[in-house]
């Protein structure tokens, strides 16, 4: 079975920074983060292939990177320059192929974390 636990999430003022850890205890060919801001639907912020090549959203390229260290079995979120509009509840998730779609294409994802709250003030 697999699990994720995510972490890493706070309160920062604008322009400040904030990294998110998932602790995933199962191999995958993707891995990535989603989002949801309340009463919004959730969106995938950042997603990465086994062979590491990231993908990103429109609204965090250059200033959010998605990383992963395969020998801890850990994804990583390092989110700079936090805009209040980034505020959300932060999702790491897995899906084991790429059979039904790319990992950049955000769909079918069957695995997710519990959730961490990122909260940016102005």
């Amino acid at each position: 079975q697999v699990q994720l636990v995510d972490s890493g999430g706070g309160s920062v003022q604008s322009g400040g920074s904030l990294r998110l850890s998932c602790r995933n205890t199962y191999g995958s060919a993707c891995m990535a983060w989603f989002r949801q801001a309340p009463g919004k639907g959730r969106e995938g912020v950042a997603s990465i292939t086994n062979d590491g090549t990231a993908t990103y959203a429109d609204s965090v390229k250059g200033r959010f990177t998605i990383s992963q260290d395969n020998a801890k079995g850990t994804l990583y979120l390092q989110m700079n320059s936090l805009k209040p509009e980034d505020t959300a509840m932060y999702y790491c998730a897995t899906k084991k192929n790429v059979v039904f779609g790319s990992c950049a294409s955000f769909r079918h994802y069957s695995s997710w974390g519990q959730g961490t709250q990122v909260t940016v003030s102005s």
